[in-house]
């Protein structure tokens, strides 16, 4: 590639001419990153360096562009001025070579500790990161020279550290290694590469699954009995070497869970065992994940025998039934989040929403299954050597080929600049425009071309996808007969209808005769039964593709059942089959929002505006739909029922898009939260206006809603109760309101209280708004419900109990007067800030948990919110964190996930910070969802098929069992910490 020299006395610096040009956010911003780096090359004695840096030129705008677009990369810039000194005399493709042999060296030198390969690994890791991302983002290197240099660099650092600790287990004569200048030669011990290592398509941050395998008779066993414990053992330090936080980082993420069984198998997995599982009870998901696994540490040799053994599991001369299934129940699940309308840039997640590259990836796998029995050309890992592979061999089109091809690395380029900006572990894209131009300006675009850009490629992948699953062999088939005119059930319709999926075809036949019938308002008029005959294959196929088709279809009938005219609908159906297949989606998978769109069949006019998953539900969005939706409402009693209608369908709104994929869990407990703001705010002026006809006002009076619990910490979800508390203030000599009937303040603040409660929570012909709860108000329920500023000031800093002032680190004025809720706000600021003994409130929360678990015991391990090592684990945590001063200077939030990604690092590390934030993400994931799709609690041994595969795409974790075994293990290092870091829990 065409490159730029710079000249000077100091030598020559080679890299590559930027493809693009990098677009720095700040100018300004960029030339002071220089003048830092200039300073620490300087005291580094970086002399080459300083001179680039004094001298105007195009390499010196591009570093400072990567600086201020980068602060992982300026940070290790600074830190280490030396490795762009080093630049001058060798390439980067030398110096990644230098930094592959010292890692290799590390695990080889014989007087070396554990310690001392955590250090090498680490600085080499940090180094040969920096050096990557810099030479692609000067477009030296394309996308899959970065991609197979970041998977070259997790492959060194397994083989050194696996290197090194066979080595050790020799020196401790636990194994008898062959030739110890060789470690992992007849060792017994296999790791192998899944995912993107596997395919040498690793990204930034990355984690790296593995699946480690042992031979209890490989040469290096000394004692076949405890070989696996030994390997164990040595699995365990080979996780610790890799992904433990120091002083210097980390190496890679590592993920074990893709072994077999994971719930029930340990870390380390006889090679016998492993191929007993696969054979036996090996599932087709495991089958696509073999696709892409290969040796990467240890014995390479072995690794390849077993993966040749195999090969009949994964690469099957002939498909059964079961594995046709599986492969259309992987279609159903990227057909189920694909949605319709416009696709959403802020906020859109690279890797796993609509368009994204895990639907390509999917694709291709399925397609590898299909056909790689009988073309083993189709057997590659790589995913757009596949591409090609498959356009060769007649099973894609060229065009479809290419245009993938490209998608797929523009995609990956756009995952590399999310993650080179922080080192986060995220596909997320910003949702804020600082964000969004930051990741534009790393990809050399302006943010309006790159949304643009980014839009386009989404939109494509999704035509080709939809094509390519319409026309691949062996997947379409005829629908075959459906007849149900006259009272007898005619044989090939039955037939048809168990082959689409359904147990009781028979009753099925009964059901949509009676649509045909006209029994319902909906299907009385013959143009709606025409329309709806039209329209009845597609839904069936819909239906049948939920794996609970009578349940999907008879909750649809139930919801033709309640609508009063059926033609506008049946019209919309037939002109958009995605709306078809949402619909059977939420049928199938959702049985709550199927309940709410068959009692209130209004909610369901919202799906059908087609900006609905384009646009995030964010408050800015809701703000302007609430006012244009109470506009003109003149009664009292109709601007509440407006609420309810407003807050029911966008309620049911946000969850579509979290069902669909459109926003994650965090992004719709956040639009929940919004939306109980703002309609909260509006019933309480609404009620204030109708109060003050009879009643006046108090002179001076103002209130403010103080949200407390999921509200106050913005993480509600669809079926939260609301806690609040209502405070007021007023003039000192105030004794009475003004009105025809006068009251005192407080008389006259606990009886609007108490009218603002049956304004939200009375239910209506057109429901509840929100079930309020007021306990968490000073003295609870024997306290006033509405509360004195000044009362409340008096008695959180002289009589609360350490559970209030937890429960005040959640608090957030949501809804009032705005002055008196800045006061509010810096008056629990000051509670929250006062001094107080830490082990007395780590004491105080360990009895409240223990206290917790004896009178509310979990009803079982997916009871996630009371599960030891559940959510009032890590919301304990964070509450104790922000009472003890143990959080981040300058983090004033209530939201428990940013809390627990701050604490200081005095009182949790680095690693602990991601572990608790990463288990409150999952955890929040699963219980979005499952509050959204369910009406009771999720029942594990009976998850409707629909749910499971939602659930499964959020947490990106290919079956249940795994994800069961996921929480698990989850909640038990949760609880750990917590024992550590808030104390031990005891009954």
């Amino acid at each position: 590639m065409e490159g730029k020299e710079f000249e000077g006395e100091t030598g020559a610096i080679w890299f590559g001419k930027p493809a693009a040009k990098l677009v720095p956010t700040d100018d300004d911003q960029a030339e002071r990153e220089l003048e830092f780096l200039s300073e620490e090359a300087a005291e580094a004695e970086c002399a080459k360096l300083c001179a680039l840096l004094e001298t105007p030129c195009e390499l010196r705008n591009f570093l400072g562009a990567v600086l201020e677009l980068s602060p992982y990369l300026r940070d290790f810039a600074r830190r280490r001025p030396q490795a762009l000194e080093a630049l001058f005399d060798a390439s980067i493709d030398d110096r990644l070579s230098e930094i592959a042999q010292a890692m290799r060296e590390a695990g080889m030198a014989d007087d070396a500790s554990e310690k001392d390969v955590m250090k090498a690994l680490r600085q080499a890791k940090r180094e040969a990161h920096f050096l990557i991302a810099l030479d692609m983002l000067a477009g030296a290197a394309d996308t899959k020279t970065t991609v197979e240099r970041l998977s070259d660099l997790a492959e060194n650092a397994i083989g050194a550290a696996c290197a090194y600790l066979l080595r050790d287990a020799h020196r401790q004569e636990k194994l008898k290694l062959p030739d110890p200048a060789d470690p992992v030669k007849g060792c017994g011990w296999i790791v192998l590469a899944m995912g993107k290592l596997g395919a040498c398509e690793l990204n930034f941050s990355s984690d790296i699954d593995l699946i480690v395998l042992l031979d209890p008779e490989a040469p290096a066993v000394t004692d076949p009995y405890e070989v696996t414990e030994l390997f164990v053992r040595l699995t365990r330090r080979l996780l610790r070497i890799m992904q433990d936080r120091t002083e210097d980082g980390y190496v890679f993420r590592t993920d074990l869970r893709l072994r077999p069984d994971p719930g029930s198998t340990p870390l380390a997995i006889p090679v016998e065992a492993a191929l007993n599982y696969y054979e036996s009870r090996g599932q087709n998901w495991e089958r696509a994940a073999m696709i892409k696994a290969r040796p990467v540490g240890g014995d390479l040799k072995a690794g390849e025998a077993f993966l040749r053994e195999l090969q009949p599991y994964v690469w099957r001369k002939f498909l059964d039934y079961a594995a046709i299934a599986d492969i259309h129940s992987i279609k159903r699940q990227i057909h189920a989040h694909k949605g319709h309308g416009e696709v959403a840039v802020r906020g859109h997640n690279v890797k796993l929403g609509r368009g994204g590259i895990r639907e390509i990836e999917f694709f291709v796998q399925t397609q590898q299954l299909i056909a790689g029995g009988r073309f083993p050309e189709l057997r590659g890992k790589a995913t757009t050597q596949m591409l090609d592979r498959l356009a060769e061999n007649g099973w894609i089109s060229g065009e479809a080929a290419e245009g993938l091809k490209e998608q797929y690395w523009f995609l990956r380029d756009v995952e590399h600049a999310i993650q080179v900006v922080d080192d986060e572990q995220s596909h997320t894209l910003p949702d804020d425009d600082e964000g969004l131009a930051r990741i534009a300006g790393l990809l050399g675009l302006a943010p309006d071309a790159f949304s643009g850009k980014f839009r386009s490629t989404l939109k494509l992948v999704e035509h080709h996808y939809a094509a390519l699953f319409e026309t691949a062999p062996q997947l379409s088939r005829g629908i075959g007969n459906l007849v149900f005119t006259g009272d007898v059930d005619d044989p090939g319709t039955l037939e048809t209808l168990n082959e689409l999926g359904f147990e009781r075809p028979s009753d099925i036949c009964r059901v949509i005769r009676g649509w045909h019938f006209g029994r319902y308002r909906s299907t009385q008029s013959a143009e709606a039964r025409e329309r709806l005959t039209e329209i009845t294959p597609a839904l069936l196929e819909a239906f049948g593709a939920t794996r609970r088709a009578d349940e999907a279809l008879l909750r649809f009938d139930e919801f033709l059942s309640g609508l009063p005219a059926g033609i506008q609908l049946f019209s919309i159906l037939q002109s958009n089959p995605r709306l078809s297949q949402l619909l059977a989606t939420i049928m199938g998978a959702a049985p709550r929002l199927a309940a709410i769109i068959t009692r209130r069949p209004h909610v369901f006019d919202g799906l059908l505006d087609p900006q609905l998953l384009a646009e995030l539900p964010d408050r800015a969005y809701l703000e302007e739909r609430l006012e244009s939706f109470l506009a003109g409402a003149q009664l009292y009693e109709e601007l509440l029922d407006r609420l309810r209608i407003f807050a029911a369908e966008q309620k049911f709104l946000i969850g579509i898009r979290l069902l669909t994929g459109a926003i994650d869990a965090d992004r719709a407990g956040r639009a929940f939260s919004d939306l109980a703001d703002l309609t909260i705010a509006a019933a309480l002026q609404a009620v204030e206006e109708e109060f003050a006809l009879r009643h006046g006002r108090v002179a001076g009076g103002r209130t403010a809603i103080l949200g407390m619990g999921k509200l106050g910490s913005r993480e509600l979800t669809a079926g939260s109760d609301v806690d609040l508390i209502l405070l007021y203030d007023h003039d000192e000599d105030a004794d009475e309101s003004d009105g025809e009937k006068p009251l005192s303040p407080p008389h006259y603040y606990a009886r609007l209280t108490q009218r603002l409660i049956a304004a939200v929570s009375a239910p209506t012909a057109e429901g509840v708004l929100y079930e309020l709860d007021l306990r968490l108000r000073p003295s609870g329920n024997k306290g006033p419900v509405a509360t004195d500023l000044d009362a409340f000031r008096k008695y959180q800093r002289s009589d609360a109990w350490t559970w209030e002032h937890m429960a005040l680190t959640r608090a957030r004025a949501v809804a009032g007067d705005d002055s008196l809720q800045k006061a509010v706000e810096e008056e629990v600021q000051a509670i929250l800030a006062q001094k107080r003994n830490a082990a007395e409130v780590r004491r105080e929360a360990a009895k409240m948990r223990a206290l917790i678990e004896e009178e509310k015991p979990p009803r079982d391990d997916w009871d996630l919110k009371l599960v030891p090592g559940g959510i009032i684990d890590l919301e304990f945590i964070a509450q104790v964190a922000v009472l003890t001063g143990n959080v981040q200077s300058g983090v004033h939030t209530t939201r428990t996930a940013e809390i627990l990604e701050k604490l200081s690092p005095d009182f949790a590390n680095g690693q602990i910070c991601e572990t608790l934030a990463s288990a409150h993400r999952l955890y929040s994931t699963v219980m979005q969802i499952e509050r959204l799709c369910l009406t009771g609690a999720l029942e594990p041994d009976d998850v409707p098929p629909g749910l499971a595969d939602i659930l499964l795409r959020a947490v990106d974790l290919p079956e249940l069992s795994v994800l069961e075994a996921h929480l698990s293990e989850t909640a038990s290092a949760i609880r750990s910490h917590f024992d550590k870091l808030v104390g031990p829990v005891e009954s």
